[in-house]
């Protein structure tokens, strides 16, 4: 997305006395203009804004196929890292299940202290899940290191 600035032009209406001049401002918001050229420059040049897409952006289909943001995908999200982290499952990167046990630790403690943190704001739900993933993710990791 293209930023771009709102311009002020200052103009002086009427050649009176210093004391009478007028002082205007007419402010122009051009970022319609520039997101109008933008459009015309992808519907003509469609490879090119393919090519610009810095790497790692979605295309539209795909942003539609995220999950909606809460509490619990953010919990499975950081509980998915840690299973990458212990080598169970495959990094989706590298295709590989390669063990990094401090980044694991760090991951585990990091949902702990949203445990902590959280206590009392969360929904029943919400805390068994955490209280279970925690468990699971704590004996993965002694498992792990013996």
């Amino acid at each position: 997305m293209k930023l771009t600035f709102c311009h002020v032009e200052e103009t002086m209406e009427g050649k009176k006395n210093s004391d009478d001049q007028e002082k205007s401002f007419v402010i122009r918001d051009k970022r319609f203009s520039a997101q109008k050229e933008e459009e015309g420059a992808t519907q003509a040049k469609p490879e090119a804004k393919k090519e610009e897409a810095p790497p790692g952006e979605m295309e539209p289909e795909q942003k539609a196929a995220l999950p909606e943001i809460s509490f619990v995908n953010l919990i499975l999200s950081l509980s998915t890292s840690a299973l990458i982290q212990l080598g169970e499952i495959q990094d989706p990167t590298t295709q590989l299940a390669e063990k990094n046990l401090p980044l694991a630790q760090q991951t585990i403690d990091l949902i702990s202290l949203l445990q902590q943190k959280t206590k009392g704001n969360l929904t029943p739900e919400e805390a068994q899940l955490m209280e279970h993933i925690l468990y699971d993710l704590r004996m993965r990791y002694v498992k792990a290191t013996t």
